[in-house]
C-alpha cells in the first residue's frame, strides 16, 4: 500500500490519477490532495478518499471550506499550505499534477524528502531543470513523467543506454490549428483555441497545445529529464496521437510506445513502476485507427515551439522569463485582452525586456519569475505591437 499525496486533485491529471486509485484501492491511498480553487471537486474527493490533509491554494475559499465543511481532516491554505503539505504530509508518492509555476515549490520539498516524484507539471523542469536535477542527485529522489511524450521515451529508454541514444523524437497532436494558416490564426476564437481535437485538458494546457508552446515547454523538459542536447530533441507532428514518443538510437533502430489516448496508463506507470498492473482502460486497435501520419512543425506559424529552442540555448533564467510570460499571455487571451497570435508577442517582449542571470539560485528564479509576470501583465499589447 503506497499514500500519495496529489497537489492538483481538481485537474485533468488529478482526476486521472484519482480514477488509477479506484482502479487498486489495494495499492494506493489517499493522503494529501490540493485544488486551486474548485471546493466543490475537493469536498467530493474528500468524501470518497478520506484524505488527512488537503489544501486550498485560494485563502478564501479556504476560509469558506473551515466554515461549512465538517470534515476530520486538516485544511491548509496559500502556497505556505502547499509547501508544509509537501514538507511535513506523510505520503510515499508525490503526484506533480498542478499547472503552472506555482507546482515547482512543493516538488522541491518532496524531492529534498526524497519521495518518488510522478512529474506532470512540466514548469518544475522548464524553470529550474538545473537546480531539481541536481536535488534529485543528492536526495537520491526518483523523477518519473506523468507527461504522455516523456512516459513514452522513459519507456523505449528502460534498457538502453543514453549513449546510444541518437536523438527523442516528440510526438504534437498538432492542435486545433495545424491545418490554419498564419493570417487565419490572427482570428481564431477562445473557443476555437479550446476545441483539442484528441485531449481533454485543462484550459491553459489546451492553449498551450493550441499555440505548440505546449510541445516548446516539453522540449526543454526533455532535456533535463534525458540529460540530452537539443539538437538530440526533435518534434514531429502527429495528428492521430497514437504514437506518444519514439527514440532513434546510434544503430538506426527506432523504438515507439503506442496506444490511444488515454493518460491513465503513463500515470498508473509512473506509479506503479517497475510494475506494470493490469488495466482496462483502453484497447488500441490498429485497423480502427487504419493510418498514421507525420509531419513537420511549422516554426513559422508556430513561433512558441521555435521561442522554447532558443530559450534553451541561452539557458540561465531565459526558460523561467518564457513560462512566466506564456502563463501570463495565456491567461490575458482566456480573458479575451489579446489575440492568439499576440501570445508569442507578449513572450517575446518580455524576453527582450527582463535581465537573464546565466546560473540561477532558487532565490532568483522566484525573483525572475515575479519580474516577467509583472511585466507581462503591465504591457500594453495595442501599443507595444503595433496592432
Amino acid at each position: 500500500m503506497k499514500s500519495l499525496a496529489i497537489f492538483g486533485s481538481s485537474g485533468s491529471i488529478g482526476l486521472s490519477t484519482l480514477e488509477v486509485v479506484r482502479k487498486y484501492p489495494d495499492r494506493f491511498r489517499v493522503e494529501i490532495l490540493t485544488v486551486n480553487s474548485n471546493t466543490q471537486i475537493l469536498e467530493s474527493q474528500i468524501k470518497e478518499f478520506n484524505p488527512s490533509l488537503v489544501v486550498i491554494r485560494d485563502p478564501e475559499k479556504a476560509r469558506e471550506f473551515r466554515r461549512l465543511a465538517g470534515y476530520r481532516c486538516e485544511v491548509m491554505s496559500g502556497d505556505e499550505g502547499l509547501i508544509a503539505a509537501s514538507s511535513g504530509g506523510e505520503y510515499d508518492i508525490f503526484v506533480g499534477a498542478m499547472v503552472g509555476f506555482a507546482g515547482l515549490p512543493p516538488t522541491i520539498e518532496a524531492i529534498k524528502r526524497s519521495k518518488r516524484i510522478a512529474l506532470a507539471n512540466k514548469e518544475t523542469l522548464v524553470v529550474a531543470g538545473e537546480i531539481v536535477i541536481d536535488l534529485s542527485k543528492k536526495y537520491d529522489t526518483e523523477i518519473l513523467p506523468v507527461d504522455s511524450e516523456h512516459s513514452a521515451i522513459f519507456q523505449c529508454l528502460t534498457g538502453e543506454e543514453i549513449k546510444e541514444v541518437s536523438k527523442l523524437i516528440l510526438t504534437a497532436s498538432g492542435g486545433p490549428f495545424f491545418n490554419r494558416s498564419i493570417d487565419e490564426l490572427s482570428n481564431v476564437s477562445i473557443a476555437d483555441a479550446l476545441n483539442h481535437p484528441t485531449w481533454k485538458m485543462g484550459n491553459k494546457i489546451t492553449i498551450d497545445s493550441a499555440s505548440l508552446m505546449n510541445k516548446g515547454l516539453e522540449i526543454i523538459e526533455a532535456h533535463w529529464l534525458f540529460n540530452l542536447p537539443k539538437e538530440k530533441i526533435d518534434v514531429v507532428v502527429h495528428p492521430q496521437s497514437i504514437i506518444h514518443s519514439m527514440v532513434e538510437f546510434v544503430d538506426g533502430s527506432i523504438k515507439a510506445q503506442l496506444s490511444v489516448p488515454d493518460m491513465k496508463i503513463p500515470i498508473q506507470y509512473a506509479l506503479t513502476y517497475p510494475e506494470r498492473l493490469p488495466a482496462e482502460y483502453v484497447k488500441t486497435n490498429f485497423p480502427s485507427i487504419g493510418t498514421m501520419t507525420f509531419f513537420l512543425p511549422n516554426m513559422e506559424k508556430f513561433r512558441c515551439l521555435r521561442l522554447a529552442y532558443d530559450v534553451m540555448e541561452t539557458g540561465g533564467t531565459a526558460p523561467c522569463i518564457l513560462n512566466a510570460a506564456n502563463e501570463v499571455a495565456v491567461n490575458r487571451f482566456l480573458n479575451g485582452e489579446i489575440t492568439f497570435t499576440q501570445i508569442p508577442e507578449l513572450i517575446e517582449e518580455t524576453l527582450q525586456n527582463i535581465e537573464i542571470t546565466p546560473k540561477p539560485t532558487l532565490e532568483e528564479i522566484l525573483d525572475c519569475d515575479k519580474q516577467s509576470r509583472a511585466f507581462s501583465e503591465s504591457l500594453n499589447i495595442q501599443e507595444k505591437m503595433n496592432v
